[in-house]
C-alpha cells in the first residue's frame, strides 16, 4: 500500500496569531484567501490584503472514467480529470481554470517527478527538514535584506491542484493515477521558521526553514527560490540606495522596466527596503505602499507650448504639484513655473543632462527666482552609484527605476533550498548534506543568531546543534505551524511591520555596511 498524504486534523489556533488577536490562516480543503474578484482578478493572482474568512470551493464534478495508463502503485486512484476551459496563459506562465486561484503549477518538472517516485518507493511521507540560504553575497556586496516571505506565504495558502493542473499533467505524462490523487488532496501541514521580512542575511544564513513530509515540502522549493531570490536581489540594492542618498527620500519608478507582475513585487521589495513610494498603482492598492507621479514629456509635447502644458498641470494638480523642466530648455521652463505659481510651486524634476551641473545650476536659479521652497527631483537611469556621486548637489529627492527592479545588476540572490535532515524511521534526525565542489550544504537543522556588543552587529552565528547564546538575538521565527499561516506577516500589514524591521536590523551593523564599495560581507559568519 503506498503513502498517502492526510489533511492535517484541526489545531489549536497559533500562539502568536492568539497574543495578537489576529485570526491564523489554515491552509485546509476549500480555503480561498480572495473572497471577492472583480472580472478582471478572476484572470491573476493577486496576495491577501488581510485575512478572510475560509468559504468552500465548489469541486468541478469528476468525470466518468476515461481510458488511462496503467497504475504503477497499488490503492485508489482516481480517474484523470477532463481539463476545464481556461483563460489565456497569463504573461507570468501560469494558466489556470475560470474562477480558480492556485500557485502550484509555478513550478519546476522534477519536483513532480520526484514526488511520484517517492510516493512510490515509500518515501513520500519521511519526515524533512529543508532550508533557503545563499553561499556567497553578490561579489563585493556587505549584506543582503530578506524580502519575500509575506508573498511566499500568500501564494503557499494558493497552492492546490484542481482538476484543471492534474488534467494538464496527466496529458503531458509528468504523473501517473495515484500521485494525481495524491495532488488533488495536497495541503501543506508542516511548520516553517524563517527570517523576518526586512532582516539582513548574510552567507550561510537560513532565511526560509520548511519542515514536513519530503513531498509535501519538495514541492515549495521553486515557488519559495522564485520569490526570495528576485524580492531579496531587489530589496538588497534598494537598500544600498537608501544608503547612498543619505536620508533623502526615493521613488521605485522601474514599472517599465521589467515584468507587469513582477513591477509589483519589485515596488514591494523596495519599500521594505526604505524607499519611500512607487509609480505602480496595483502596488499601492494591493500592498497600500504611498504612489507618486504627475507628467512625462509626452504631456508637455501634446501641447501647443510649454507654458500652456504647465498651466494645465497646475489646474489639475495645484501649486504642489512636481512639473517636468527638461522637455526644451531647462533654464526657460524654470522661470515660468515659478511665473506661473507666484514661487510656490512644489518641486521640478530633472531627467536627463549632467546633473550635478544641472542640479545646481537648478537651484540657484529657483532660489534667485524667489522659489527657495521649491524642492529638486531627479530621475536618469540612477543607480547607488549615481545617488552617491549627487549627495553634494541640492537635490531633495531621487526617482529610481531600471536598477532597483533589477537588482542593480544581480537580479537573483543567489538562494538555494536545500534538503538538510531527515528522521529515520526509528525517529532520530540524521543531517545530510551535498558534498560537491563549490556547492557544498552545511546538513542538520539549524539556529541563527546575531552576535551584538552593545547594540553592533558582530558576527552572524549559525548553529548546527545547541540554541542561541544570550549575546545573540534568534534570527529565525515561526510563520506557519502545524499548516496555518500567521497572518502577522501577511497583506498591507505585514508590509509595513517587515519596512520598521528592516530599518531597526540595518541599523545594528558597523558603520561601514553603508559604503557601497566593494567590500567583505559587513560581518563574518560563524558555523558552530
Amino acid at each position: 500500500m503506498r503513502a498517502r498524504h492526510r489533511t492535517a486534523p484541526a489545531r489549536t489556533a497559533h500562539p502568536r496569531a492568539a497574543s495578537s488577536g489576529r485570526r491564523p490562516f489554515r491552509i485546509a480543503a476549500g480555503h480561498r484567501p480572495h473572497a471577492h474578484r472583480s472580472a478582471i482578478g478572476r484572470n491573476r493572482r493577486l496576495p491577501a490584503l488581510h485575512t478572510r474568512t475560509n468559504r468552500p470551493l465548489a469541486r468541478a464534478a469528476v468525470p466518468q472514467p476515461q481510458p488511462q495508463l496503467p497504475a504503477r502503485a497499488t490503492g485508489h486512484c482516481r480517474p484523470p480529470a477532463q481539463p476545464t476551459s481556461r483563460t489565456p496563459c497569463l504573461p507570468s506562465g501560469s494558466c489556470r481554470s475560470v474562477g480558480e486561484v492556485t500557485s502550484a503549477l509555478l513550478t519546476d518538472q522534477y519536483e513532480l517527478t520526484m514526488v511520484d517516485a517517492a510516493l512510490k518507493d515509500g518515501t513520500a511521507d519521511r519526515r524533512c527538514v529543508f532550508e533557503v540560504f545563499t553561499r556567497r553575497l553578490p561579489d563585493g556586496r556587505r549584506y543582503g535584506v530578506v524580502a519575500g516571505l509575506g508573498r511566499f506565504l500568500t501564494a503557499l495558502t494558493e497552492f492546490r491542484f484542481g482538476d484543471d493542473e492534474i488534467g494538464f499533467l496527466r496529458d503531458r505524462g509528468v504523473i501517473d493515477a495515484c500521485t494525481a490523487d495524491w495532488l488533488a488532496d495536497y495541503r501543506f501541514t508542516g511548520d516553517i521558521r524563517a527570517y523576518r521580512e526586512g532582516e539582513i542575511f548574510f552567507p550561510n544564513s537560513p532565511v526560509l526553514q520548511i519542515e514536513g513530509t519530503f513531498a509535501e515540502s519538495v514541492v515549495l522549493e521553486t515557488l519559495a527560490l522564485s520569490i526570495f531570490n528576485a524580492d531579496s536581489a531587489i530589496a538588497s540594492a534598494a537598500a544600498r540606495m537608501v544608503s547612498a542618498a543619505d536620508r533623502r527620500p526615493l521613488a521605485e519608478m522601474g514599472s517599465r522596466r521589467t515584468g507587469e507582475w513582477n513591477a509589483v513585487a519589485a515596488a514591494r521589495a523596495a519599500y521594505i527596503a526604505g524607499f519611500g513610494a512607487t509609480s505602480n498603482l496595483e502596488a499601492g492598492r494591493t500592498w497600500g505602499i504611498p504612489t507618486m507621479g504627475t507628467a512625462a514629456h509626452a504631456f508637455t509635447l501634446l501641447h501647443d507650448s510649454e507654458e500652456a502644458a504647465f498651466r494645465s498641470q497646475l489646474d489639475a494638480l495645484g501649486n504642489g504639484t512636481t512639473l517636468l523642466v527638461d522637455t526644451y530648455d531647462i533654464e526657460a521652463a524654470v522661470e515660468t513655473a515659478v511665473r506661473l505659481t507666484d514661487g510656490k510651486l512644489g518641486a521640478v524634476r530633472i531627467d536627463s543632462g549632467d546633473l550635478p551641473s544641472v542640479v545646481a545650476a537648478v537651484r540657484a536659479q529657483l532660489d534667485r527666482l524667489g522659489a527657495t521652497g521649491t524642492k529638486i527631483t531627479v530621475t536618469n537611469d540612477l543607480d547607488e552609484y549615481t545617488i552617491a556621486a549627487l549627495r553634494a548637489a541640492p537635490v531633495d529627492s531621487y526617482g529610481v527605476g531600471t536598477s532597483v527592479v533589477s537588482g542593480s545588476g544581480h537580479p537573483a540572490a543567489g538562494m538555494v533550498f536545500k534538503l538538510v535532515a531527515h528522521k529515520e524511521d526509528g525517529g532520530d534526525w540524521v543531517p545530510v548534506a551535498k558534498k560537491s565542489a563549490d556547492k557544498a550544504s552545511l546538513g542538520g537543522r539549524k539556529e541563527a543568531g546575531r552576535r551584538l556588543r552593545n547594540g553592533v552587529a558582530t558576527a552572524e552565528v549559525v548553529l548546527t546543534t545547541g540554541q542561541v547564546g544570550p549575546d545573540e538575538r534568534p534570527l529565525l521565527v515561526p510563520v506557519v505551524t502545524g499548516g496555518e499561516v500567521d497572518p502577522a506577516f501577511l497583506g498591507a500589514h505585514g508590509v509595513e511591520a517587515a519596512r520598521a524591521h528592516h530599518k531597526r536590523a540595518k541599523a545594528e551593523l558597523p558603520v561601514d555596511a553603508s559604503r557601497i564599495g566593494r567590500g567583505d560581507p559587513a560581518i563574518p559568519t560563524l558555523v558552530i
